[in-house]
């Protein structure tokens, strides 16, 4: 038996359906996979098994549904489909189609008897998938419209790349409803409410994002790779990236590969021998010479020493390195006190 429910839902849209025709009885059964077949049959496909055009079986489901609606069984099941309105309710008011179903049972005929009652009871309003929303179902008109209004305002202050923790997100998105009744404001119900939002997703470490991301939607070993050594929060050398993508993912990761894939994403920079940093995290790209240049760039007249401690936050390497290229007179210029400069002729 369901956790939120306590009566059967077949037992229910059996005692519905008791009223009907045959034919209509047959029709809302195949329409919403009531029978053996849980498969629901397009209005198609039920033309062709009558030999009636879609618009007649359309309007005999329609029927159907109404006649069932005006019977004496469905005032009889009120406080049956107050209870589910009470479910619902308990749930956080609006709730994807797909995890209200779950909750409510596992085997999809069940499921299917649900949807019928659903649809039949007044209480009951369904937003139908769009490009921003999976399907959900919702009691109150004012708390969908916040809660699709909140779902829109945290998609649109995050950018491509942003990846925040659940309790962060959760915090925002509390933040936003500030003003719902305070049954609602509670860690589960938010994340049944962003559960609903097609835009935003959560990526296999747990963080928040634009669902399109390749930080959200991984799809290969570059983004494994992108997590892995964001997770660690440091550079890691590609070696060490291949482990933590197998550790972390269940992926497989040869170590050449990884190294190669690294090399050709810009949100990698290589910052020693293998050793990898994420772009993102003010790293500058280039060999050592660029970075030298970019120093330079900011402040001129930078003593050798200045310049070595502004390079070591950039790359792991030894201080000789630094020095042989800021001898290259090609691009480094050395005044008379030992202070150097970009050379720009």
């Amino acid at each position: 038996m369901s956790a939120i429910i306590t009566f059967k839902p077949r037992q229910v849209t059996k005692r519905l359906l008791f009223a009907l025709s045959p034919r209509a009885k047959e029709v809302i059964t195949n329409r919403y996979g009531l029978g053996r077949d849980v498969q629901k049959m397009t209005l198609e496909a039920i033309g062709n098994q009558y030999g009636i055009t879609r618009e007649r079986v359309r309007q005999i489901e329609n029927a159907a549904l109404e006649s069932i609606k005006k019977s004496d069984a469905f005032s009889n099941e009120a406080p049956t489909l107050n209870e589910l309105a009470v479910a619902i309710d308990s749930l956080g008011g609006i709730i994807s189609e797909k995890e209200l179903l779950e909750l409510i049972a596992k085997d999809k005929n069940t499921q299917n008897h649900t949807l019928l009652l659903l649809t039949l009871g007044d209480a009951f309003n369904k937003k139908k998938e769009d490009n921003e929303f999976r399907h959900h179902w919702y009691i109150d008109e004012d708390l969908k419209n916040a809660i699709n209004t909140a779902l829109k305002n945290i998609y649109g202050n995050l950018s491509k790349d942003d990846l925040i923790s659940e309790s962060e997100l959760i915090n925002k998105f509390l933040n936003e409803v500030k003003d719902l009744n305070i049954k609602y404001r509670n860690e589960e119900i938010v994340k049944r409410w962003l559960s609903i939002s097609k835009t935003l997703g959560k990526n296999p470490l747990g963080e928040w994002g634009i669902a399109n991301s390749p930080n959200v939607k991984v799809k290969g070993m570059r983004d494994y790779a992108y997590l892995a050594i964001k997770k660690n929060g440091s550079p890691m050398h590609f070696t060490e990236v291949s482990k933590a993508i197998l550790d972390y993912f269940g992926k497989s990761a040869h170590t050449a590969t990884c190294h190669n894939e690294l090399i050709k994403d810009q949100r990698f920079v290589l910052v020693g021998r293998g050793l990898y940093a994420l772009s993102e995290w003010g790293y500058t790209s280039g060999v050592v010479r660029d970075v030298i240049i970019k120093i330079l760039e900011k402040e001129e007249n930078l003593t050798r020493e200045s310049i070595i401690d502004k390079v070591r936050k950039e790359r792991y390497i030894k201080d000789n390195t630094i020095t042989v290229n800021l001898q290259n007179r090609d691009y480094f210029n050395i005044d008379k006190n030992g202070r150097y400069s970009i050379n720009k002729y």
